[in-house]
């Protein structure tokens, strides 16, 4: 994820820290899996961060650079990127792979707030 002011409310997650970050969040959070070579993650960095305002504290969202966490990449096979998987209570209950519209990703999102 290219680090710029627009993307402050996108929270860097590692191995070491996504269980506490992730796993024991109140509420749903957009885990974002990318990499530096990966074009695509580029612009839906973008969106997620746009997103992130929007959606303020109703929805977490945090990155993972999957080539430098191996370790959670592996264990929730991650295969291709961007992949964004969101979870709550601890559980997938989501998932997008490749490159979507944000208007794609804000209905997704959506499903998974409280209604």
């Amino acid at each position: 994820m290219p680090q710029d002011t627009q993307q402050a409310r996108l929270t860097p997650v590692t191995d070491a820290t996504f269980a506490a970050t992730v796993l024991a969040s109140d509420r749903p959070v957009v885990v974002d899996f990318w990499a530096e070579w990966c074009p695509p993650c580029r612009a839906v960095s973008k969106h997620l961060a746009e997103l992130a305002e929007e959606f303020g504290d109703t929805l977490r969202f945090v990155t993972l650079n999957s080539d430098e966490n191996p370790e959670t990449t592996r264990a929730y096979q991650v295969m291709s990127m961007p992949t964004m998987l969101v979870f709550r209570d601890g559980q997938v209950v989501g998932s997008i792979v490749g490159s979507r519209p944000k208007n794609h990703l804000r209905l997704s999102f959506a499903r998974h707030l409280d209604g």
